[in-house]
């Protein structure tokens, strides 16, 4: 008789040199994958020891929606009490354009941005990260459209997760490459769900709109302190950049080895105005996601000794 066959043991997971997470005095992770479910995104922040971290909740590029049922919600909360991170962003769909002056579109970015909420809610994320729109046509009306888009989406979709909008890079037709114009949306977000409304700052992304936090560092945080205010800071992008400043390019690097460079995300991680503040990886990952990311991040907690 042929033998009998066994059943493989697991492999055990393999946990990478991210460097020493109790330096971490705010959270800090990198946004992780969640093939295979929600859950499995529990196994790679281990790998990478994040005390912080970002997914997506569905297929960005993808206009088709899901709901998170009460058992994906209570395997994702029971895999992710196994881990070191204590705070967790979504990042929204890439397709959602809530500036847009096409009504059809408009309405199904709404509807795709509430059902973002949802999931959030329902997983109990701390946040929802999400780029301003395209406004195609006028920038002041676009401008209005998503502040409204974004009252109307909020007011039907009440829960615990924050929203946090991005700073961008400014390229072609997109809203919020500003501090000024941040603001302006921020205001023009109907006062009874504003306060549930913050930012999120990408270093990649305020470089390429303009912002040199490489030679004035100090100027420009406190451009942005001045303008929109740490109080509404809500997460920190860290990204270095392939592109130029004031390029309006949205090109993310490795830390330290792009155009903005080891300078500033020393300086970001030593400054007490940012200290409570979560920070997330975006930078590209390669072959090896964990070991990227690990590398990024025993990089940044070098960083933070001082």
């Amino acid at each position: 008789m042929p033998a009998k066959k066994t059943a493989k043991t697991p492999p055990e997971p393999i946990v990478v040199d991210a460097g020493d997470y109790t330096l971490d005095r705010a959270p800090l992770g990198a946004h992780v994958s969640i093939a295979g479910g929600s859950w499995e995104a529990a196994a790679r922040v281990r790998e990478i020891s994040a005390t912080g971290n970002q997914i997506f909740t569905k297929q960005a590029n993808r206009w088709i929606e899901r709901d998170i049922d009460d058992v994906e919600k209570s395997r994702y909360a029971a895999a992710m009490r196994d881990t070191l991170v204590r705070w967790t962003c979504a990042h929204d769909s890439y397709l959602i354009n809530l500036a847009s002056p096409d009504v059809s579109l408009r309405a199904r970015s709404i509807e795709s941005f509430r059902a973002e909420l949802r999931r959030c809610h329902a997983l109990g994320l701390n946040a929802l990260v999400s780029h301003p729109g395209n406004f195609m046509d006028d920038r002041a009306s676009g401008l209005a459209r998503n502040a409204e888009a974004i009252g109307i989406a909020l007011a039907a979709e009440p829960g615990p997760t924050r929203l946090l909008m991005e700073l961008t890079a400014g390229q072609g037709t997109v809203l919020g490459s500003t501090f000024e114009e941040m603001a302006a949306l921020l205001d023009g977000i109907p006062t009874a769900v504003r306060d549930r409304v913050g930012v999120c700052l990408d270093t990649a992304h305020v470089w390429a709109a303009g912002y040199d936090i490489v030679s004035d560092y100090d100027g420009a945080m406190t451009r942005f302190d001045d303008v929109i205010g740490f109080a509404r800071l809500g997460c920190l992008h860290l990204n270095d950049s392939k592109a130029k400043l004031a390029s309006h390019l949205d090109r993310h690097e490795l830390i330290a080895e792009g155009t903005i460079g080891e300078g500033t995300f020393r300086r970001i991680m030593t400054d007490p105005r940012l200290s409570s503040i979560p920070k997330i990886l975006e930078t590209p990952k390669g072959d090896a996601p964990a070991e990227t990311d690990g590398r990024m991040l025993r990089l940044l907690r070098s960083y933070a000794r001082g």
